[in-house]
């Protein structure tokens, strides 16, 4: 697979509607053209878990301004287009943009949506790697990889290694 967009969100809390900040990075022709990010005001579930802020130190103070998921929709179903999508955790992203749009009336893309995770569990060992997880499976696979949980961080070194096992 060489087009493709890859897609990872951030949660304030256990809700999947609480996105809190998206990132995306579109692969055409095996190459990165185009990175997408947003801060999410996360209604309707708006509180912060001190165990997610502290994962990925995103708070009420970075998000108070920021759009809410039905304003960010629209300019990320144009961002993906008619791409495929990938995530390293498909079951949790594709869950988290469903239920998020969901919550606003609204609907997120019905598209192929394929998971780097379950893919390298079929394919590398974990004894190889230590863990799947997108730090280590990167470490593994020699991608440079910083910010962990930094939702476009994250969505690029996911779509460093669709590039590299899908």
């Amino acid at each position: 697979m060489d087009s493709f967009v890859a897609i990872d969100v951030e949660t304030a809390n256990n809700h999947p509607s609480s996105v809190c900040a998206v990132g995306a990075v579109k692969v055409e022709h095996g190459i990165i053209v185009d990175r997408f990010y947003e801060l999410v005001h996360p209604t309707p579930n708006y509180y912060f878990r001190y165990f997610t802020e502290s994962i990925h130190g995103i708070g009420r103070k970075d998000t108070d301004n920021a759009p809410t998921f039905a304003d960010i929709l629209p300019k990320l179903k144009t961002f993906i287009g008619t791409l495929p999508l990938v995530a390293h955790n498909k079951q949790f992203d594709q869950r988290c943009l469903i239920k998020s749009a969901q919550a606003y009336g609204m609907e997120f893309p019905d598209l192929p949506f394929h998971c780097t995770l379950a893919k390298a569990r079929s394919i590398v060992p974990k004894s190889l790697c230590g863990s799947h997880s997108l730090p280590y499976l990167a470490e593994f696979l020699g991608i440079p990889f910083n910010d962990h949980h930094n939702a476009l961080a994250d969505a690029e070194a996911c779509a460093k290694i669709a590039l590299t096992i899908l």
